[in-house]
């Protein structure tokens, strides 16, 4: 009796230390928004109107606001017509066409000895310069073009927009307001990039080299309660703390349905990690 409970106490302990070993990592983490942008403008401008506000999700390059922009619009407008204009090179065109003809006829007819050869050669004289007022026609008309295009590249500064797809936590600027460059109000909107989500990690010393670019994780956050998602390490420390004994490791974690909020705590746990190597929580 007594030899068959050291047996059954003896497979109890084996099974009790092989599960041990089998268990996965398991540590605390954080998640947050992969980049919080601070979203300004490049000039200094009153704020004419905003188009969104906090807590609505926008896409890359969505317009979140504009500056006051009368000035610069009437100016690309010109720019635009002055582009457009043909008068000036149809007509340096034509009164080259004009002297082309009269040079031909003059040069035959002093050929001929009808005329004197300075004649010809003071037609030859118009048409050269005609020519060369064709040229700068034409070179005008490129350079409006080009003015133009900067004019249109100085309006489009004056329209704020989404460097990545997110969601607005905080307006900085309201409308009425100026945005003035190296001023207090450094941002206009703040966007936090939600999909997918950083994983922020810190892991002890021991299991330092154990974790590779691309392993998967398995997290469970505090909210939604219950839920579990996959996620897989994008980037590892190769600085340790000394004070510490630890080092950071950054997971990537997809968030297509925007369901996980930023701002939670976790645990993440490496199915790939030894057991020993277990945080004591």
């Amino acid at each position: 009796m007594i030899l068959s409970m050291f047996i059954r106490f003896g497979f109890f302990l084996a099974a009790a230390f092989m599960h041990s070993k089998c268990m996965a990592a398991e540590f605390d983490c954080l998640i947050e928004p992969t980049q919080m942008v601070e979203v300004g403008s490049s000039v200094t401008g009153r704020i004419d109107r905003v188009h969104v506000k906090r807590g609505d999700w926008v896409k890359k390059m969505q317009i979140l606001a504009t500056l006051e922009s009368n000035a610069e619009r009437a100016a690309s407008e010109l720019a635009k017509f002055k582009s457009l204009q043909v008068g000036p090179t149809r007509m340096a065109e034509s009164k080259m066409e004009f002297s082309r003809k009269k040079l031909n006829r003059r040069q035959e007819m002093a050929s001929q000895k009808l005329m004197a050869l300075q004649d010809s050669e003071d037609t030859e004289a118009e048409f050269r310069l005609a020519e060369a007022e064709l040229q700068i026609a034409k070179e005008n008309r490129q350079i409006a073009h080009l003015e133009f295009q900067q004019q249109n590249s100085l309006l489009d500064l004056r329209t704020i927009k989404s460097p990545v797809e997110g969601v607005v936590v905080d307006q900085g600027v309201f409308p009425g307001e100026v945005f003035e460059l190296g001023s207090n109000k450094k941002y206009i909107f703040k966007v936090a990039e939600m999909n997918p989500l950083r994983i922020h990690v810190i892991l002890p010393k021991n299991v330092f080299g154990e974790l590779k670019h691309g392993m998967s994780a398995n997290v469970t956050p505090e909210i939604p309660q219950g839920s579990h998602y996959s996620a897989k390490v994008n980037m590892v420390d190769r600085l340790i703390d000394a004070a510490s004994g630890t080092f950071v490791v950054f997971l990537e974690m997809p968030n297509p349905k925007l369901e996980i909020p930023a701002g939670v705590k976790c645990k993440v746990v490496f199915p790939e990690l030894d057991g020993n190597a277990r945080k004591n929580n």
